[in-house]
């Protein structure tokens, strides 16, 4: 029933009631007495009834006009989400998209019928799908606006760089959560306005985490490098005999990439569990200083692979192994009452394959060390570099 017959229904039950109730108090022949107080109290609850009616009418007008002025509203700014000259995209959690605006459908080259319910990935080149999904991890965590750089591959059409600017929110509610994109094109000799990045805390702070696990590949992308803010990689080759070569380790505050080497085979494994930036070769034109800094990884970078090929040129196995953990002990090393531990462990597989001989001949040679008061292993197999006498 609508509030309007409601408050018609109950003008016309008050005026019965009222008409009946006058008439049962001017009839001479009827005693007061005669009028039941139940007679009374309906005609009492009439008039309540008229008057809620009443409030409900007036309230029910405020509500229609309340909701004119939102549908208004709503129809604004869905105005000026449509045809805002920036690509707006909503998604759910895993990157679905609920809808988009008409620069996104210009920009992807697809009807936004056709938008709706598609993955967002669907839009970017399969090399970068990992570093893509990697990201999305992180930005469900957080409610902090996100900024990345990554390629768009419109439908139809060639790939092209972008700044994704993206904040998820999540609703009090039902807990749902929405991610919301920006998505702006950078042309050729264009720089996008990002958050300065001064020094290596900006950089971990400003771009997205990626964690990779002991043991776990980490895919390397043409034009990204890695930038090392804990853990300890290991980049390495095989020769013909298929024998693997490690070729140099990066650890916190290190960088590492395809574009770095020559090598046509070459991958890099987390040796522990890792946290590791991307940085896309773009940024390094946007930021002057973050190209510095870099520049500075490189050359830190190449001093360690001429190290690697200092101990490799050694005769005697003994002597490639003792300038090996000096390298890890500057790399690696922390201070404790003994000497310099290693803060990770490295298999005996490993410094092997550092240095160019098998895993028995290590574990004979760091029993030996062992043995001679150089070296000793704690409680969790890490390498103590004994103080020097």
């Amino acid at each position: 029933m609508s509030i309007e017959i409601l408050f018609q229904k109950s003008e016309i039950l008050h005026k019965y009631l009222s008409d009946l109730y006058q008439t049962a108090h001017i009839l001479p022949w009827i005693p007061d007495n005669l009028v039941p107080q139940a007679f009374k109290e309906l005609y009492t609850t009439s008039q309540l009834l008229q008057i809620a009616a009443e409030e409900i009418y007036q309230q029910n007008e405020e509500l229609i006009k309340t909701r004119n002025l939102l549908e208004i509203e709503y129809q604004k700014y869905q105005n000026l989400f449509e045809f805002a000259p920036i690509a707006y995209i909503l998604t759910n959690q895993q990157g679905i998209i609920k809808t988009a605006n008409q620069t996104t459908s210009q920009l992807l080259n697809i009807p936004i019928n056709f938008l709706v319910g598609k993955p967002i990935i669907n839009f970017i080149p399969q090399e970068q799908h990992h570093n893509f999904y990697s990201q999305l991890v992180e930005i469900s965590k957080s409610a902090e606006i996100k900024e990345i750089l990554l390629p768009i591959q419109p439908r139809y059409d060639h790939c092209f760089d972008a700044c994704l600017k993206v904040k998820s929110v999540i609703n009090n509610q039902d807990r749902y959560q929405t991610l919301y994109w920006l998505i702006q094109r950078i042309y050729p000799h264009q720089s996008v306005e990002m958050k300065p990045i001064q020094n290596l805390t900006d950089l971990e702070n400003n771009f997205s985490i990626h964690k990779y696990t002991k043991g776990e590949n980490i895919p390397l992308h043409p034009q990204s490098i890695w930038y090392v803010k804990q853990g300890l990689v290991k980049l390495n080759t095989f020769s013909e005999t298929g024998q693997e070569i490690i070729t140099r380790l990066a650890t916190t505050e290190m960088i590492f990439g395809s574009m770095m080497t020559s090598l046509q085979l070459y991958q890099a494994t987390a040796l522990v569990d890792v946290e590791l930036v991307s940085i896309h070769i773009k940024q390094l034109n946007i930021f002057p200083s973050l190209k510095e800094m870099i520049l500075d990884k490189i050359e830190q970078g190449l001093q360690q692979a001429e190290y690697f090929l200092f101990i490799a040129g050694q005769r005697k196995l003994e002597t490639r192994l003792i300038y090996l953990l000096e390298l890890l002990k500057q790399l690696i090393g922390e201070p404790v009452a003994a000497g310099t531990r290693l803060t990770f462990h490295l298999t005996h597989e490993d410094i092997a394959n550092i240095c160019g001989t098998s895993r028995v001949t290590i574990t004979r040679l760091i029993g030996k060390l062992q043995q001679q008061g150089v070296i000793c292993i704690d409680h969790k197999k890490h390498i103590i570099y004994k103080h020097k006498k």
